[in-house]
């Protein structure tokens, strides 16, 4: 099982270590979606958090994680679904959709659809791309819809 993450490692750039191989495995076997910081000191409460931090940030900076603005405040990641570029030596990411609930911030990705194109003039550098849809997730709604029944 190691090998697989060793070879995500080997393909981003980046150093194998324990610490690095030990995120990377909790990261891909026990999250689902987005996660903070503290989501993944509390899978790996035994491992220094000043480790986790520049583990994150790594992963992060070579395309292995992207951060995803929900409008909490609080730093979120995702898993990438990375492409090698031509040349096979450096990840590329493909941007998914994020759907975000604006009462409780839990933000879903939607791996399978994609950032649509669009037209960017040659004047202008793109560096990042995020898609966030904000809403209501099924949960928050339920709980708000009996309150604005009530009003009318």
């Amino acid at each position: 099982m190691n090998q697989k993450y060793e070879e995500i490692l080997k393909q981003a750039g980046i150093r194998m270590t324990a610490n690095r191989l030990l995120v990377l495995q909790t990261l891909h076997e026990t999250v689902q979606g987005t996660f903070s910081f503290s989501d993944i000191l509390a899978k790996i409460p035994y491992m220094d958090e000043s480790s986790v931090y520049r583990t994150l940030t790594l992963f992060a900076e070579k395309h292995i994680l992207h951060h995803i603005d929900d409008g909490s405040g609080k730093q979120k990641y995702c898993l990438c679904r990375c492409e090698l570029k031509e040349g096979g030596h450096e990840l590329h990411h493909r941007g998914h959709v994020h759907l975000t609930c604006i009462k409780c911030h839990k933000t879903i990705c939607l791996d399978n659809i994609m950032i649509p194109q669009v037209p960017i003039p040659d004047t202008f550098t793109v560096v990042e791309s995020e898609y966030v849809i904000k809403g209501l997730c099924e949960k928050c709604r339920k709980k708000l819809l009996p309150a604005i029944k009530g009003r009318n």
